[in-house]
């Protein structure tokens, strides 16, 4: 049975018109798509953005088409070079919604996104992987104002999969670098059980 974990989110963005200014042309960063079949298999990915591709690593030829192997290794099918995950960067003028979320000291991001992505179902390396990327950026702002997207994301960047996985997970995490903390109400979040053939996809953007 197919279980999708989308993390929910609310279209309240008049509530907090002051967080969220500028939202033409966001960068969606990093997103990478991790796929983890039962067994090794042919995997066709395709990904439809509502807006353009700045980067994509292997190269996006209309998808993906890759063998995937139970411990994550992808081999693309094209030119046979092996990779971690499929890696994705875009633009788009979607507008997420910061009305929830969790206002949190630089100083102490590194801990709360270790326990966030822990609770959403991000695996160790999975994790690691995340904090490395977008660590740098935020623990040096005073706070950040951390929201983990839904359909605000998943809407705009749908994607399409053969055969079809038995749970996926997307995580993107939106945040705003703030001078000083604000109260916002605390955003619920939503765990994730593995189960079959299963995709992981993490990502985030930065709103000014």
């Amino acid at each position: 049975m197919r279980k999708d974990a989308l993390l929910t989110g609310m279209m309240a963005l008049a509530a907090v018109s002051v967080l969220l200014t500028g939202c033409t042309d966001v960068t969606n960063e990093k997103p990478v798509i991790y796929l983890y079949p039962e067994q090794v298999q042919e995997v066709y990915v395709q990904l439809e953005l509502d807006g353009e591709f700045t980067c994509t690593y292997p190269e996006y030829d209309n998808g993906w088409k890759v063998k995937a192997y139970p411990d994550g290794t992808l081999r693309d099918q094209g030119t046979g070079k092996e990779y971690n995950y499929l890696f994705w960067e875009g633009t788009s003028g979607t507008e997420y919604d910061l009305s929830r979320g969790f206002v949190v000291e630089g100083k102490d991001t590194a801990g709360f996104l270790e326990e966030k992505l822990a609770y959403l179902g991000l695996n160790e390396k999975e994790r690691n992987e995340f904090i490395v990327y977008w660590l740098p950026r935020m623990e040096d702002n005073k706070y950040n104002l951390i929201t983990f997207q839904g359909e605000d994301y998943t809407e705009h960047a749908k994607l399409k999969i053969s055969p079809e996985p038995d749970s996926i997970l997307r995580v993107f995490m939106v945040y705003k670098p703030l001078d000083k903390a604000i109260n916002i109400p605390e955003q619920e979040l939503e765990p994730f059980e593995r189960e079959g053939f299963t995709v992981i996809e993490w990502g985030g953007a930065e709103m000014e």
